[in-house]
């Protein structure tokens, strides 16, 4: 498992490269868009809620000593309630609604990695559309169920600690996952997709690692985040897809 983080982790060292070397700037620019706005929208969302949220915590202290440092510190935590889940709802927003787009990118890799002979899925823009909902609304779904545990786990003093850490590793893991899907769509379908990344979540963690990193960086992260993963993970799918058959007779 550690061995196949790195190499999920390595894999970013040559996207930039790939990026420029197949002109690939140019299909990233209304995802950047996606990406821009979504992050805004969260923004503002735990700005306006997170008020709500500390009030409702709030309410939980039924003392009067103390009741004000109470009352600012359940805004913070309502702040990071909302930030914490509004994460976790923008990668897969954008992953969704960008999947026509990386697509192609994926596929041009593909092409370079095989040097021209690659495998090429008729789908439509509309198709991929729907297989990157389906992907994400179920990763979404599960993300959720795993991530709220660690997250009121992660208000503990000393526990919160190693519950960040895993909450966290959950949401690299996801991200990774939808970033390895825009290849994987080309190779199988949606149950055997899940199984492949099941199988190598290591990858899918190095690569949702970064992904985590980058949005940590003001604006521009958010801006080249799809980009930079997207490439990354393709790369690192192919290669596993390349040790897993011959890829001529696939």
């Amino acid at each position: 498992m550690i061995k196949s983080i790195f190499k999920g982790l390595s894999a970013y060292k040559d996207a930039f490269g790939l990026i420029s070397r197949l002109k690939l700037w140019k299909y990233f620019a209304i995802p950047m868009l996606i990406s821009f706005f979504t992050a805004i929208l969260i923004g503002v969302s735990a700005w306006g809620f997170s008020d709500n949220i500390g009030t409702f915590i709030a309410r939980l202290w039924i003392w009067e000593w103390g009741a004000q440092t109470v009352a600012t510190l359940s805004t913070i935590i309502g702040a990071l309630i909302i930030i914490a889940l509004g994460l976790i709802a923008y990668k897969h927003l954008i992953m969704a609604f960008s999947a026509p787009f990386m697509s192609p990118v994926s596929e041009k890799i593909e092409a370079e990695f095989y040097e021209g002979v690659h495998k090429h899925r008729d789908t439509s823009n509309a198709s991929q559309l729907v297989r990157g909902l389906k992907i994400n609304l179920r990763n979404l779904v599960w993300e959720l169920l795993l991530s709220i545990p660690f997250l009121l786990l992660s208000l503990i003093p000393v526990i919160g600690i190693l519950a960040t850490a895993m909450l966290f590793l959950i949401q690299a893991y996801y991200a990774g996952f939808g970033n390895m899907d825009y290849t994987l769509e080309r190779h199988f379908p949606y149950r055997e997709s899940v199984n492949f990344v099941k199988r190598h979540r290591g990858y899918a963690i190095g690569n949702g690692i970064i992904f985590m990193l980058f949005l940590l960086i003001p604006v521009v992260g958010i801006i080249l985040v799809l980009p930079i993963s997207v490439t990354a993970a393709s790369k690192t799918t192919l290669e596993l897809l390349d040790q897993k058959t011959s890829y001529p007779n696939d």
